[in-house]
């Protein structure tokens, strides 16, 4: 029996991290990729012993430049048959764009873009020669927005993840290989924290989901072979009510949302 073989980056935490037990119930051997190689060393520990599955680890800071090239080089070490890519790892930064560090933009922009896109360029070859494989890009409900005033590059970024996640499903039909976008709305992870996130009006007065409902919902999704998974009735709400407002009044309802509370 073919064993299939799932990555996960930024799996070391929240939502990865949910989907990492998931797909090892499933039964897929797993390369796990985050920095913290401490953190995703215990996951795959756990998940060998509980499922039996092997679990291997790629300590790699995506934000860095060429990052996609070098953990795409890891990867294929340990196993260049990919079934299944799970680009999860992302990061966020607020505030008013002028005031942002450019070290911190750069990093953003490198991790959320450009290694989620030559990390994908170099699984998909692979994916089409077989016939076969999934891809799942988080994004955020973000994408749907046309701006996120205090949260500019970052919205920006997450509308990058869903265009280019529509753009290459529709380049891929025919051949076997399915590509599904996640854009969950605010969810308790790390990464609402560092991105400060929860200093927000949207994050206070918002429900936040679970990352391991988050989770569930892309895991349903991308077996299903789904184009956009939104979690959460509220969201799925939300998602669709760009098209019925003007762009002038979301910019100013998210420029309200994203402002810190005091």
């Amino acid at each position: 029996m073919n064993r299939k073989t799932a990555v996960i980056t930024g799996a070391s935490s929240g939502i990865g991290m949910e989907l990492a037990p998931m797909l090892a119930a499933y039964g897929y051997d797993l390369i796990l990729t985050a920095r913290r190689v401490e953190r995703l060393q215990k996951l795959a520990d756990d998940l060998h012993k509980m499922y039996g599955i092997t679990a291997s680890v790629v300590g790699m800071d995506m934000a860095q430049p060429f990052a996609g090239e070098a953990l795409w080089k890891a990867i294929a070490a340990i196993e260049p048959d990919i079934d299944l890519l799970v680009n999860n790892a992302g990061v966020g930064v607020s505030g008013n764009f002028a005031e942002e560090a450019p070290e911190a933009i750069e990093r953003m922009l490198q991790l959320n873009i450009a290694g989620m896109t030559l990390l994908t360029r170099h699984v998909l070859p692979g994916m089409i020669a077989r016939k076969h494989g999934r891809i799942l890009n988080v994004a955020s409900l973000a994408g749907f927005q046309p701006g996120g005033p205090g949260m500019a590059a970052y919205y920006a970024s997450k509308s990058y993840v869903l265009s280019f996640s529509r753009g290459i499903r529709r380049e891929l039909r025919g051949t076997g290989v399915s590509v599904t976008v996640l854009c969950p709305g605010p969810t308790r992870t790390e990464f609402e924290s560092t991105a400060g996130a929860q200093e927000t009006r949207l994050f206070h007065w918002s429900k936040p989901m679970e990352a391991r409902e988050v989770a569930l919902a892309g895991y349903r999704g991308v077996m299903r072979g789904s184009a956009v998974v939104v979690p959460g009735m509220v969201n799925k709400f939300l998602a669709l009510s760009p098209k019925f407002s003007p762009a002038a009044v979301a910019l100013e309802i998210n420029r309200y949302l994203l402002a810190k509370r005091g």
